[in-house]
Parts: structure tokens; sequence; C-alpha cells
């Protein structure tokens, strides 16, 4: 009896501390050990989500297809009778518009853009029903021939993986963020096999600093989704080049530059098409009075219709990427698949079917640098490497500026094709396009795409912290110490001088500056006299205050 006591005690006294360790972690937060311990299972987790989804994709895809190869997708599909190309894409967009219309009422998937601004903007956290929703949309267009990439919404699971991890332990905005980043750099290592690249990408998109205390996790996380995908694929790269590529040095770098500059142009006229579809569909859309459901139907229609002649749009296009990477294409054809590649990734969004910008723009720069490189080989035989060289640079050059990450892409670009003998072409190529699409663009296609929102992350934390603070928040109401005379408020409302209480200090603080007063009225419409009734007050020092706590809080959060 007396053993069986003692083991019932030691039970007790083991559960008794499991639980102390959970308050803790949930009430305090993870220590470091903790914390990176919780980072390796977000990165299995994740890992595994990139991997299912690739499955998925590929299983879908040869269903409907009948391809025993999905890489060689484009082939086959030029082999399948013409009706059968147009409905494939056209049921993907039926099934799509379905799901959008009963999950996302805004009828908008989500993506990386959110992603960001969900670190930016909350505690490193993301939707769940609508994400839930977005991924179920982009692996049916994926696999049913839409021109889109994967990356994105793996991206955008591997968010919602850390948000119901961050949730259940109670995790602050800092340990929110970096739970996001250590998830999304899993996922883009077991994407593209890619760790470095997967590491540098969290802190350099998402999180969009170099902390020291998020770069030990999110490096364990992202090694943790490499060793998954090395695990069902083997340690290969996605792409092979042929042989040995050389540069010429010095006398061929000019040339790398002025492939930076075009590939620059490319990725901002890819961007700004995918915006102008985007318009123009929802104008045309709200003409006609076309249901939600349907806009992802019609998208497919179109797609179909250009696979007919064109199957090379379909899917990822990795068959073609690694065409051009090896040469295997003729100058028109690159020119050629180019366009048409940029327009099919166009339809695809604009018709809001679900999918991210990486792999397209990875096609899109491999064109453009072999087409470029076949005019350059071509005037400078006996001053130029090989044309596949510049493929693999625009390949980089294009995918830098849409994602608007000059340094996780290039590494992606070496981590993609085991090719580090070409860093300073690539590199060279890289920075020149970033530069110029910078200038054109809110620096990326995804900060752009905020931006679209009115959500100004781009312009830095000095701008987008404006729009979290509530004027409701901060203001004195007529009953608190030190709340502003009623008489003296009524009388600015009379003048003008008021704010609703609905605003934000990104609406009040350009007020204050104009009129130079210490509080604003805080007035809201009342509901059935239409009159303006006085809530409270804002006083400038409050607002300013709790503007500089902010900043103050972010600039400590990325320099620790």
């Amino acid at each position: 009896m007396s053993d069986s006591a003692g083991l019932n005690g030691h039970v007790t006294s083991a559960l008794d501390r499991c639980r102390r360790g959970w308050d803790l972690l949930r009430h305090r937060g993870p220590g470091q050990i903790q914390f990176w311990f919780i980072a390796l299972m977000i990165g299995i987790a994740a890992g595994f989500a990139a991997l299912v989804f690739r499955l998925a994709i590929e299983w879908l895809q040869t269903a409907l297809y009948g391809t025993e190869d999905v890489n060689l997708l484009a082939s086959f599909a030029a082999e399948l009778p013409w009706y059968w190309v147009i409905a494939i894409p056209t049921l993907g967009g039926v099934v799509v518009g379905g799901i959008v219309h009963v999950f996302t009422p805004d009828g908008r998937i989500r993506s990386v853009s959110d992603v960001i601004e969900g670190a930016a903007l909350n505690d490193g956290r993301v939707e769940k029903k609508a994400g839930i929703a977005s991924a179920l949309c982009a692996w049916i267009t994926l696999s049913t021939g839409g021109s889109t990439g994967r990356e994105g919404p793996v991206v955008h699971m591997a968010a919602m993986i850390s948000s119901w991890v961050a949730n259940l332990i109670r995790a602050d905005g800092i340990t929110g963020r970096d739970l996001l980043g250590c998830a999304v750099a899993a996922a883009v290592s077991a994407s593209f096999n890619a760790p470095i690249a997967g590491a540098l990408f969290a802190l350099e998109v998402i999180l969009r600093h170099f902390a020291w205390h998020a770069f030990a996790p999110i490096v364990i996380a992202s090694a943790a989704g490499t060793v998954i995908n090395r695990l069902a694929f083997g340690d290969v790269t996605e792409f092979r080049l042929p042989g040995t590529t050389v540069v010429e040095f010095y006398l061929e770098l000019p040339a790398f530059l002025i492939l930076g500059l075009v590939c620059g142009l490319v990725a901002v006229v890819t961007m700004r098409a995918i915006f102008w579809s985007d318009d123009v569909a929802s104008s045309l859309q709200a003409r006609l009075g076309l249901p939600n459901f349907l806009r992802p139907a019609v998208a497919g229609v179109l797609l179909g219709a250009m696979a007919i002649w064109f199957p090379h749009i379909i899917g990822v296009g990795y068959e073609t990427t690694s065409r051009a990477l090896t040469g295997a294409l003729a100058l028109h054809e690159a020119i050629v698949f180019t366009v048409l590649k940029v327009a099919a990734l166009a339809v695809t969004l604009a018709g809001r079917m679900g999918g991210g910008v990486f792999s397209p723009s990875l096609m899109v720069g491999a064109l453009t640098g072999l087409a470029f490189g076949g005019i350059a080989t071509g005037l400078f035989p006996d001053q130029s490497g090989a044309d596949t060289l510049y493929a693999l640079a625009g390949m980089g050059a294009v995918a830098a500026a849409v994602l608007g990450a000059p340094i996780s892409t290039t590494l992606i670009v070496f981590e993609l094709t085991g090719d580090w003998q070409t860093g300073l072409a690539v590199m060279v190529s890289v920075s020149m396009s970033t530069a110029v699409a910078s200038r054109l663009v809110h620096r990326s296609f995804f900060l752009s795409q905020i931006e679209r929102r009115n959500v100004h992350l781009a312009a830095g934390p000095q701008a987008y912290l404006l729009g979290m603070f509530r004027v409701v928040g901060l203001m004195r109401r007529p009953t608190d110490l030190g709340a502003a005379d009623t008489e003296t408020c009524l009388d600015m409302i009379e003048k003008g001088l008021s704010v609703n209480v609905t605003a934000t200090l990104e609406t009040a603080l350009p007020r204050f500056e104009e009129s130079g007063v210490a509080f604003l009225p805080v007035v809201r419409r009342g509901p059935e006299t239409n009159t303006l009734e006085l809530q409270g007050a804002l006083f400038h020092v409050d607002a300013l205050k709790a503007y500089n706590r902010a900043l103050a809080a972010t600039a400590e959060e990325e320099h620790s």
C-alpha cells in the first residue's frame, strides 16, 4: 500500500507541476527554451501543411487532367480536347465562387498581404474562417488550371496555425508576431526546400525587421519545415540547370544592370496589370449586376480559352520555367509566353480565384531573362556567357521586385537551382530591379495591395500606427477628471471643429495641426435627430502620448 501511495503521490505532484507550468505559460508567456520548443512544433505543423497542400494539388490535377506527371502538365494539356481545356478551369471557377460566396462576405481571397497586415496591426493574428475558405479556393484554383502560385496560400495557412497557438497561450503582440514568423518561415522552406531563404523571407517580408529575439526561433522553425520537405522529396532542387554557368566578368556586368532595369519595369507592369484587371472586373461586375459567385467562373472561362492555344499558362508553370532556365525556348516563344503569363495571372487574380504571385513571377522573370539574354548574346557573342544565365538572373530580379524582398528572393533562386557560382550576376540584377520597382509602386505587390485597402504600411510605423488608435478610446468623457468644458466644446462644434467618434488619429492629428487647438470635441450623429451629439473631447497631448508610446514599443521590438 505504501508503494502505491508513493506512486500516486509522484503522479499527482507531476500533474500539479504540469498544470502550474501551463498556467505560467498562458499568463506570463513562454520562456526562451519553451518558445524555441513551440517554434519547433509550429515549424513541423506548418511544414506538414505545406506538404499536404502540395500533394493535394498534385492529386486533384492528376484526377482532372489525367496526367501522370504534374510537372509536365502544360505539355499534356496541349493534347487534350479543346472543350475539356475550357471545362476544367470553368468548373473550378464555379466551385470557388460558391465557397467565396458562402464563407467570405467581402468576396476577397486572403493571401500574404493579409499576413503582413496581421503582423503589423493585429498582434500577429489572421482571420481563420475566411482563411480556410481561401485555402480551399486556392487548392481548387491551382488544381484546375488557375495561373497563380501555391506559396501565398501556404503562407496564410501557416499564419492560421500560429494564430491558433498565439490565442491558445494568450501571446502578446511581440510573441504573436514571432510565432507568425516561425510559421511562415517553415511554410516557405517546406515549399521550396530553402531553409535560409525561408527564414529571411519571414523577417524581410512578413515581420519587416531583423530583430535578434526573433532570429533563433524562426531559424529553428525554418529548418523543421525543410526537414519535412526533404523527407517527402529528398534533397533535390526544384530546377536543374544545364552544365555550368559562367559570367564574363567586368565586360558582362553592365548587361545584368540593364537586365535588372528591364525586369523592374516588367515587374511593375505585372503588378499594375493585376490591379488594373481587378478594377475593371469590379467595374464590369457592378455595371452588369453580376453576383460575386459568378466572377471566378467567368475568369475560368477566359483562362480556358487562352489555354486552348497556350497551355503554358496553366497552373504554377514550373515546366515552362524549367524550359526557360535550360534554354529550351526560342526568343519569340519567351516573349509571347511572358505576355500571356502576365495576362493569365491578372485574369486569375481579378477573378478572385485565389493563389499567390511568387511562382508566376519566377516564370515571368525566367522568360524575360531568357529573351533579354537571347538578344544580348546575339549582339555581343564574344563578350557574353550563356543566355540561360540571364534567365536565372531575370527569375530572381522580377520575383524580388514583385515581392519587395531582394535578400530572401536572391537566396531562394540560389536554393531552387543549387547554382551559387553566379551570385554576382543575380545580385546586380535584383538590386537594380527592386530599386526601379520601389519607385513606381508602393514598394511591393503585397504592400500595394494593402495600400489599396487604405492601410499605409508601406510608409512605415509612423504612418500606419495612427490608424490603430481610435478617438473613442483616447477621449476624455464629460464626467472624467480633466474633461473639456462642455460649453466650449459646443461652441467649437458650431464652428466645425470636431472629430467623429469613429475616427482614428490618422484623421485627428492633422486637425490639431490645422487648428492649433488643445483639444477637439468628439461627436456622434444622432440616429433620430441627425444632429451632432457631444461624446467627449480628444486632447492633443493624450493623442501624442499614445502615438509616442506605440512608436517607442515598435522601435524597442525591432531593435531587441
